[in-house]
């Protein structure tokens, strides 16, 4: 079952300087097994940042989290505050579309 790893990152870095960081270290997320897509966002308000992660499996995901990629991350950002959340997929709005568009997953049985 596919799962969805969301992290807000609250920082003191500036936001250029956050960003910065962020574009050195993207590459590598292309080298990470069953990481479907990776989705970066900022909270305007706040200037938080978060990562928002579809892989494939909660194997996939605790293979990740046990990398040097996934441990550097806090300390890559010169994190505050780091709040992880995990959620399995249940339903795609577009099953047709998107990271998990061949997966197979729950069927769409709700409006």
């Amino acid at each position: 079952m596919p799962v969805i790893l969301f992290v807000r990152i609250t920082s003191g870095l500036d936001a250029q300087e956050f960003e910065r960081r962020l574009l050195e270290r993207r590459p590598r997320f292309h080298d990470v097994p069953s990481l479907l897509q990776k989705v970066y966002g900022r909270d305007s308000a706040t200037g938080d940042v978060c990562g928002i992660y579809f892989f494939e499996s909660p194997e996939a995901l605790d293979a990740f989290r046990e990398t040097e990629l996934a441990r550097t991350i806090p300390a890559a950002y010169e994190a505050v505050e780091v709040r992880r959340e995990v959620y399995e997929v249940l339903y795609s709005l577009r099953p047709d579309r998107g990271p998990f568009a061949e997966s197979s997953h729950r069927a769409d049985t709700t409006a």
